[in-house]
């Protein structure tokens, strides 16, 4: 039995018709801001007050709903070239000047030097470390637990062979 397997799953979802949940929401907000602004004007004034209103909210709503620019959404496009005409356009390098640069969005993080502390090591510390590890390897078997037993006695007899011939 052969399934299915999407091809591009970071498409959005289309819920009415070619229509996504974003650009419905999109679409619902400025068309219910156009329908304000003429139920308010319309009963008032001539067309020539409440058209121009209506209709630039209406075409900057569909801008934002469909279209694309170089890949981006029309809303990143238009904060992208919101922040490229805020920022300078050339910069000077001036050595320890100021911060590089300064994220408001992080939080201060307070530096708490921990003392240092020192570790002694002494062949004692050692000789329980290995026995540990020799006794201790979670065997509940009494077999493996005598095997590692006379291991460690080997161990001994063979660091006192040695120690006799080093005097």
């Amino acid at each position: 039995m052969r399934f299915k397997v999407p091809q591009n799953v970071q498409r959005a979802d289309q819920i009415v018709g070619p229509l996504t949940w974003r650009q419905l929401l999109i679409l619902g907000a400025g068309g219910g801001a156009c329908y304000a602004i003429y139920v308010s004007l319309a009963k008032t004034y001539h067309i020539e007050v409440w058209l121009p209103p209506v209709a630039i909210i209406g075409i900057l709503t569909a801008a934002l709903a469909f279209i694309k620019v170089h890949g981006l959404k029309f809303e990143i496009y238009l904060l992208a070239l919101i922040e490229y005409h805020m920022l300078p356009k050339k910069r000077v390098w001036k050595k320890g000047q100021a911060e590089p640069f300064i994220s408001f969005a992080q939080r201060k993080v307070k530096e708490t030097k921990a003392p240092v502390k020192t570790r002694t090591k002494t062949k004692k510390s050692f000789k329980e470390l290995a026995q540990i590890l020799d006794t201790h390897d979670g065997a509940e078997d009494p077999a493996i637990q005598e095997a590692a037993q006379a291991k460690i006695e080997k161990k001994k007899e063979l660091s006192k062979l040695i120690s006799h011939k080093k005097q």
